[in-house]
């Protein structure tokens, strides 16, 4: 950008504006103070002596600086005032000058400041000389002539002032003209107290001239006075500073503002020009170089020192100055020398042992002024206290991205996903949406149990690689725990969420490959949306957590959280005790749906089934029954009642005559049970029933995990000479080639692919390969879902042996199916000791 329209800074050469007009005043005031004398000039001997005088007074006992420029507390007005009563006017004025002229080369200031400063003394002195004339002659020593003297004395402070401020404000603004008002307050004092004893100093002389001699005495040791009061008036200063920089920085180190506390303090504190925070790179922290310069309000990112300075104190890890008396290593004098830095001290921060960066500060304020060794010690203390308080924000910061974020993935957590869905809904625009997905990894935990934890951490880092690289980059990606994890972003809809979650899912499930090992692993998502389905972010994850599980039951899906999912879920978690009490009480029946060759109709079987009519909420679905005996502990009493009341029947029918096989479902989780086998052992033996009669049932994605987890258990079983069957087989991942290694005896093909049979070529295919295919493993093929006498036939035509379904008949309790078996058996068969054949079909 240009610079056009903003205020040019003005530097120290710009001061001719007051210096010019200050030395036309002097002339001015000169001439006239020369017309009006008698003997304006004369007495050079006793002037030279004030001269030396002035020079003398003229050491600085305090320096006071404001922004750049710097006034000095001195003796002056001391002998001023006696060279106002002994010497003519232009003689005051003219050694006046010379002392200021000697004083500013002495202290090797800017040539615009010399001459500003003997401007500013030449019109003091020439004002004050003036006024003398227009006062009575001075001729004894009497209150009168305190008065004179003290008025004159005046005139010089009142030009002095006003210059400075003028001057002040000139070159920095009219902030730092009222800075340099508060400031002058203590010289004022001082001056004060000079024209004071000035005046004491007067009156002994006038007296007597032996008091020289005692006066001589009383200033040789009113110097180191005003000289120890100089330094306590640092000292007061330097720690009433370094207390409110400490108490600063440790404030602002828990609210992120550190760097602007810290500089800010340190260049007030040393008077520099420049203060300089350098941290190299650490971590996920990058590089901070950040200045405070005097002239500007905020931090800048540049350093006129050199980076090789820094990076030298880093390794040498000690301090190194540069500068007038100060100098420990002269390697940078010329390049400072370039960038105009005439001196420079530079501290190591160190945390323990290790040096974590470096402060520094350059260009001590004053053209006379500079850094000494006592000012390297207090810059070391300020150091330490600012090392600490880094590490501490550092720790803090640390502490909070940790608290916010997944150890294992580096991810956002789900507080920290929590928090930014609260800001988006908070400021979600009319017309969009806060969308809300939820990827849940399937297989992980059969990952973890065959392969290792090491392995499922892989699949958990690939999986938050691929959704960061794969996402929007408006979307937070986050993991919720496990094997989840939310990504939350703003739409224009529902839809666009919808396809934005199928995309993600399609493009995170390709294989992964660790070292020779390639995993396949999907996810099933669940969705939800603000305002549609919360207007906060707990429940939006509430309602995520709902579709992602309702997304399980179909593997590979996107499910959108609808209201139905909650009530079925509340449903649940109301069932809980009312499951054990129907436990307990017998509330629980078993009902049977026969199975029937297809080729002749005969029944060769009965399929168990649970089922529970709840006394408030009606009939309970097993899906909802058995999902909550899962989470509450209650399976294994649910499994060991079906069993018992299955295999009790069993001895029933085989008493009457019909020695009827029986199956029954198991749950995924009933094969971790290493107990169950002996279970069944133990029922078979009690209940008298043949081994072969039962059939044990294991849903696909059960008995076909991945892992080696279920084959233990299903060897003792068939050890045992029980049957086992996979049901719903087609739904999952697996493949009739995998059934092989299985000791499984059956095959049950799912009723979605045997139901779309005669209308959809594709599901035809399926159960046609599935049949064949089993039939060469020497599997036997059960359909289920056979509801139609079309169904029955394509499923004949194609070889499939045994079905079931409501064409034959409807899961019946027991009672009914006795009745079922009296309508539907024709007697002759199980007179002559055959399966019974179905006599008719409804």
């Amino acid at each position: 950008m240009s610079g056009r329209g903003q205020p040019r800074r003005r530097t120290s050469e710009d001061a001719w504006i007051i210096t010019a007009p200050m030395a036309l005043f002097a002339v001015a005031c000169a001439t006239v103070t020369g017309l009006l004398a008698d003997h304006p000039f004369g007495r050079w001997p006793q002037a030279a002596l004030f001269l030396v005088l002035m020079v003398a007074a003229g050491l600085p006992l305090l320096n006071l600086v404001v922004r750049r420029q710097t006034s000095a507390v001195t003796l002056t007005e001391l002998p001023l005032v006696l060279a106002l009563f002994f010497l003519p006017p232009l003689s005051v004025v003219v050694i006046y000058s010379l002392a200021t002229l000697v004083t500013n080369i002495r202290h090797r200031l800017s040539a615009p400041k010399v001459w500003f400063n003997v401007a500013r003394a030449a019109a003091g002195t020439s004002l004050a000389v003036l006024v003398l004339q227009a006062l009575p002659p001075l001729t004894e020593v009497e209150p009168r002539t305190w008065i004179s003297i003290a008025a004159a004395v005046s005139m010089v402070l009142l030009v002095s002032v006003v210059s400075v401020v003028a001057v002040h404000t000139l070159l920095n603004g009219w902030q730092t003209g009222r800075g340099a008002v508060r400031s002058v307050k203590t010289a004022l004092l001082t001056a004060a107290i000079n024209v004071t004893v000035g005046l004491i100093v007067l009156i002994l002389v006038r007296s007597t001239g032996w008091s020289v001699l005692l006066l001589a005495a009383l200033g040789a040791g009113l110097v180191p006075v005003y000289r120890s009061y100089a330094q306590f008036f640092r000292q007061h200063r330097t720690l009433t500073d370094l207390y409110e920089l400490t108490r600063a920085v440790m404030e602002s180190g828990q609210t992120g503002t550190l760097a602007d506390a810290l500089l800010g303090r340190v260049r007030a504190l040393m008077q520099a020009e420049y203060a300089t925070l350098w941290l190299p790179a650490q971590g996920r922290h990058p590089e901070t170089l950040l200045t405070a310069r005097v002239d500007d309000p905020g931090l800048l990112d540049v350093a006129k020192t050199p980076q090789a300075l820094r990076e030298k104190v880093r390794d040498a890890r000690r301090t190194v100055a540069v500068g007038r008396g100060v100098t420990t290593d002269g390697e940078f004098r010329t390049e400072l020398g370039e960038q105009r830095v005439k001196d420079v001290v530079v501290v190591p921060l160190r945390s323990g042992p290790v040096v974590i960066g470096t402060l520094e500060v350059a260009n001590r304020l004053g053209d006379g002024n500079h850094f000494t060794q006592a000012d390297i010690a207090v810059f070391e203390t300020v150091a330490a206290h600012a090392a600490v308080a880094l590490e501490n924000s550092r720790l803090v910061d640390r502490l909070r991205h940790d608290a916010e974020h997944d150890a294992l993935t580096k991810l956002p957590n789900r507080r920290r996903v929590t928090a930014a869905m609260t800001e988006a809904v908070r400021i979600a625009a009319p017309g969009e949406v806060v969308a809300l997905l939820l990827f849940d990894v399937d297989r992980l935990r059969q990952v973890n149990e065959s392969l290792g934890h090491a392995a499922g951490d892989k699949v958990l880092v690939e999986v938050a690689e691929r959704l960061r690289a794969c996402a929007p980059s408006s979307a937070l990606v986050g993991r919720a725990g496990g094997d989840e994890f939310l990504v939350t972003l703003r739409l224009e809809s529902t839809e666009a969420a919808l396809e934005l979650a199928g995309q993600l899912r399609e493009q995170i499930r390709d294989e992964m490959v660790f070292d020779a090992l390639t995993l396949d692993v999907d996810t099933v998502v669940g969705v939800a949306v603000h305002p549609d389905h919360g207007s906060d972010a707990a429940a939006l994850l509430q309602r995520v957590d709902l579709a992602a599980t309702a997304a399980k039951s179909v593997p590979g899906s996107v499910q959108l959280y609808s209201p139905a999912l909650e009530s079925r879920s509340l449903r649940r978690l109301g069932l809980a005790g009312d499951l054990r009490r129907a436990l307990d009480d017998g509330e629980l029946e078993v009902y049977f749906q026969p199975k029937v060759t297809l080729r002749d109709r005969r029944l060769v079987g009965v399929e168990c089934l649970a089922r529970w009519e709840h006394p408030a909420h009606g009939t309970v679905v097993p899906d909802d029954f058995v999902a909550v005996a899962e989470h509450t502990g209650q399976l294994g009493r649910l499994t060991e009642f079906v069993l018992r009341e299955s295999l009790r029947r069993s001895r029933d029918w085989s008493h009457g005559g019909q020695a009827l096989a029986i199956s029954v479902n198991l749950a995924a989780r009933t094969l971790t049970d290493q107990h169950f086998p002996a279970l069944v052992r133990d029922l078979l033996d009690e209940y008298g029933v043949p081994p072969q009669r039962l059939t044990l049932e294991i849903t696909e994605a059960g008995v076909l995990d991945g892992t080696e987890r279920p084959i233990p258990t299903l060897k003792r079983l068939r050890d045992l000479g029980v049957r086992l069957s996979v049901d719903d087989f087609g739904t999952g991942n697996s493949s009739l080639a995998q059934l092989r290694r299985l000791p499984v005896h059956e095959v049950k093909v799912d009723r979605s692919f045997v139901q779309g049979m005669a209308t959809d070529p594709g599901d035809l295919a399926i159960v046609n390969a599935v049949v064949t295919l089993s039939q060469q493993f020497g599997l036997a093929v059960v359909a289920e879902g056979v509801e139609s006498e079309l169904t029955l036939e394509l499923l004949q035509d194609i070889g499939c042996e045994i079905g079931q379904g409501f064409l034959f008949s409807r899961p019946l309790p027991y009672e009914r199916l006795e009745a079922w078996f009296g309508a539907q058996v024709d007697p002759e068969t199980i007179a002559a000791g055959e399966l019974p054949r179905l006599r008719v079909v409804p």
